[in-house]
């Protein structure tokens, strides 16, 4: 079995003080995931930078204070690779991947920031230019791993709601960054070759969501959006035994804004 959990911390730091220590310490996964870490790793805590127990790896972005991706993994990785190879993108905290052996297939699991955008904005334009980019390397990974006879995983915070079971104010966000058409139609492609594994496993369920706005009552009402996924190759999507979202028993109990979203796969 493998167990991998990817989370949006919204800051390593400040989920550091609200509890994440303790969830890392108690989790049974065996990746981690972070994404939205904005430290440099000499910033970090030793308990953070290099918890015990994991072969920690960190992506920050150029620009401090920004994005940011993490992976720790308890087997320790034949190879670490950052970026997903374009020049404007590859130094900008948004995506790393690692290679895990595996008494069989071996897998890549990769953490992943995706640019969230603001439509009819040059952020918007940015964001579209990073998923031209992202589509190249999700190509060559996919084609990578059916030569080999591995698996790949893309875990991360996506920052697209693919439909409207995804999100719960579908109606009102139609014209907003995260639900546009063109988003959309870019994640229905990449899933005629990759699976969306929470949703393969949850075919007919709202949601379940993984961000839940600091406003208003958002989380109390479950008035969320289901942005953070597991991608996968298909022969690893088929593997999949169990997906949960952490949702946080109450809002006090947060420790980030997105909840950890865990699969469990029979490797």
């Amino acid at each position: 079995m493998l167990t991998v959990t990817s989370v949006n911390v919204n800051g390593l730091r400040a989920a550091a003080k609200k509890g994440f220590p303790r969830w890392l310490a108690e989790t049974s996964a065996d990746v981690v995931c972070l994404q939205e870490v904005r430290a440099e790793p000499d910033q970090l805590p030793a308990e953070l930078r290099d918890p015990d127990g994991w072969h920690a790896y960190h992506a920050p972005a150029a620009t401090k204070g920004r994005a940011g991706v993490s992976v720790y993994t308890r087997r320790k990785p034949s190879a670490v690779r950052v970026g997903i190879g374009a020049p404007e993108f590859d130094a900008a905290g948004r995506y790393l991947e690692v290679d895990l052996p595996f008494p069989g297939p071996g897998i890549t699991v990769g953490s992943l920031y995706l640019p969230s955008g603001e439509a009819g904005t040059p952020r918007q334009d940015e964001k579209y230019r990073f998923m031209t980019g992202l589509a190249a390397h999700l190509a060559a990974l996919h084609a990578r791993a059916a030569a080999d006879g591995t698996h790949a995983l893309v875990t991360g915070d996506w920052n697209i709601a693919h439909t409207e079971a995804d999100l719960k104010n579908w109606r009102a966000n139609q014209k907003a960054a995260g639900f546009l058409p063109e988003e959309r139609a870019w994640l229905t492609e990449t899933f005629d070759t990759w699976t969306d594994v929470v949703r393969a496993l949850h075919p007919d369920t709202t949601g379940p969501y993984t961000w839940w706005s600091y406003r208003g009552r958002a989380f109390d009402a479950d008035s969320g959006w289901r942005i953070d996924y597991h991608v996968a190759t298909p022969g690893l999507a088929k593997t999949a035994v169990t997906a949960v979202v952490e949702r946080a028993a109450s809002y006090d109990l947060r420790w980030s804004d997105h909840a950890p979203v865990t699969v469990t796969y029979d490797v």
